[in-house]
């Protein structure tokens, strides 16, 4: 029997979407913290305070000042020359919902090769990790805009965790449509036809105590003029304030924006694409203190997979979870070709490039007037649709923000305070003030001077729990694995050769050397990533063993070959890629 048939011999069946590494949930230590001598940037006034320490007990902050006395046994973070800013918050996510391409089979139906009950049981079990993901990201609260009910005790359970950043959550969405991909038990999108199912919807999700309801208000393709869907709406409104709570409403048209806020939605979590706001509604939004939040990145994040310009920045590569990540490459594999051909056609179409170009320039239009207006402003990435990773998307929100003209001090506080405004609780946290909880990040860089800072998180202070991205994050064989064989398929070199060690071994199976060392590698690799333009590595089954991780693999180095058949054995130690054995 030939090597690599023995070493398949012994590979399970486990899907190429494997289960991520986990950490257990930590208690909050006894002692004291306090941060030494950083420069800690107000974000209510927009001043910064240098060389200040802050003292945190009991997860609130107690103390801030140049003279702060540090009470024994208190655990101590040397802060000098590093900046410290309120804890970020994520004004819209959605935890049903992984980023991959599986994710959404109302847009893209691939249920033939990964099933949706499938999908929605590795988010139920992937809930941990995505939530340090955030954290490590520096977002310490993230608002989930809808799913299914089951969330809603997932929200409890790891709202008592300091891993995990706070959530805050309702249930299914209110709609005037329902996609029939999503007609499964415990839906995360439930149709109101009439007045009075719409009431009762609202109240169904009552006695799990939701933070606030949302209603997904369609008109386009549901509705001429909208006119037979405004009771619908205006009783799932008025039944949710008259249970204390504020009300999202999602819309992407102008129309539907209007009547949404003319009936007393409190929370505007999609910019219109069909329009500019127009003073009636800037009107209204005011009138009704209506926060928005403009989701600027969400409708570009699955549509440059498919044509191939959606570049990974080393950044995602590190800090997004791997296993979703590698799903957008899947595109290159399954036996889709029409489905490949149309989408790479369509986006690459002058008339499509047209249409997002003005959808853009609509939302950064938008944006300015209800910033010029006075408005509250959040940042809000609608994470988990595809494309639109959970935690590392944040940077892209803010950046295209920052297109439409918000200066840094605008964009901080549209990231930390104005989240907090939402739902009233402006007084708990959003920026970092004496009495209020104790979120708080420190960055190796000023983010009023460059708001990709807000990506050079060093230290993260969850509810009083100190921790940092790599303790969020340890790097798990499988992990390591993973991420390499992502910025294979991507043929980005520098994120490709990040999980090695500097002196790494490459082996033909069992023992023959082949070359040494990191920069070697890098000429070998980077010379086959830069010619050939269709490679594409396929993971078929993978085994962990330890810190051995075997890859049955499928590469195809040209639209005209046979795919290649390989195993690769990936041999980790302190936490890099030590040794690779390579069969075929």
């Amino acid at each position: 029997m030939k090597p690599y048939l023995l070493i398949l011999f012994f590979i399970c069946s486990l899907t190429a979407f494997a289960q991520p590494s986990g950490v257990d949930s930590v208690t909050l230590p006894k002692q004291p913290v306090v941060i030494v001598g950083g420069n800690l940037i107000d974000v209510e006034t927009g001043k910064v305070r240098e060389k200040v320490s802050v003292l945190i007990e009991n997860e609130i902050i107690k103390t801030i000042g140049k003279n702060v006395t540090i009470p024994a046994g208190a655990t101590v973070v040397d802060a000098k020359g590093k900046w410290l800013i309120p804890g970020l918050i994520d004004s819209h996510i959605h935890l049903f919902q992984s980023g991959g391409l599986y994710t959404r089979p109302d847009g893209i139906n691939l249920t033939k090769y990964r099933l949706y009950e499938t999908e929605r049981q590795w988010l139920r079990d992937a809930m941990s990790d995505l939530l340090r993901r955030y954290l490590a990201s520096g977002i310490t609260t993230v608002i989930d805009i809808g799913g299914p009910l089951y969330q809603l005790p997932y929200r409890d359970r790891f709202n008592k965790q300091y891993t995990s950043p706070t959530i805050i959550m309702t249930g299914p969405l209110v709609s005037t449509y329902q996609p029939p991909a999503f007609k499964v038990e415990d839906s995360p999108i439930l149709k109101a036809g009439t007045p009075e199912e719409a009431r009762e919807l609202v109240r169904k999700q009552l006695a799990a105590k939701p933070d606030f309801i949302k209603i997904w208000f369609l008109i386009r393709g549901v509705s001429q003029t909208g006119e037979e869907l405004i009771p619908v709406v205006q009783e799932a409104i008025d039944e949710t304030h008259k249970n204390g709570l504020k009300l999202a409403i999602h819309t992407q048209e102008l129309l539907a924006a209007k009547l949404g806020v003319k009936y007393g939605a409190d929370f505007l979590v999609h910019s219109p694409e069909d329009g500019v706001m127009d003073e009636e509604l800037i009107g209204l939004m005011k009138k009704n203190k209506v926060t928005f939040g403009p989701t600027m990145v969400v409708n570009r994040g699955i549509s440059r997979f498919f044509s191939d310009t959606r570049k990974p920045t080393l950044y995602e590569f590190l800090q997004a979870n791997p296993y979703v990540l590698g799903t957008l490459y899947d595109i290159k594999h399954l036996p889709e070709p029409e489905l490949r051909k149309r989408y790479e056609g369509l986006l690459t179409s002058p008339a499509y490039q047209t249409r997002a170009a003005r959808i853009d320039s609509i939302k950064r239009v938008n944006l300015r007037k209800v910033m010029d207006a006075g408005l509250n402003v959040v940042v809000g990435t609608d994470a988990g649709n595809p494309g639109t990773f959970h935690g590392t998307s944040f940077i892209d929100e803010v950046k295209a923000m920052q297109a439409a003209g918000m200066s840094t001090i605008d964009l901080l506080r549209a990231a930390t305070i104005n989240g907090a405004r939402i739902f009233g609780k402006e007084g708990q946290m959003g920026s970092l003030t004496e009495g209020k909880q104790a979120n708080l990040v420190i960055l190796t860089q000023n983010p009023l001077v460059n708001i990709d800072a807000i990506t050079s998180v060093e230290t993260v202070v969850n509810r009083g729990y100190v921790t940092t991205p790599a303790q969020l994050l340890p790097n798990a064989p499988a992990d390591l694995a993973q991420r390499q064989l992502n910025a294979y398929n991507a043929r980005n070199v520098d994120a490709f050769l990040e999980p090695y060690a500097e002196d790494v071994e490459i082996y033909e199976f069992p023992d023959k050397l082949r070359y040494k060392g990191k920069e070697t590698m890098r000429k070998q690799y980077g010379t086959m990533f830069e010619q050939t333009k269709s490679l594409h590595c396929e993971l078929v089954n993978r085994i962990v063993v330890g810190s051995t991780v075997i890859d049955h693999e499928r590469v195809t180095v040209g639209a005209d070959k046979e795919p290649v058949e390989a195993v690769a054995i990936y041999k980790i130690a302190n936490g890099k890629i030590k040794q690779v054995y390579f069969t075929r």
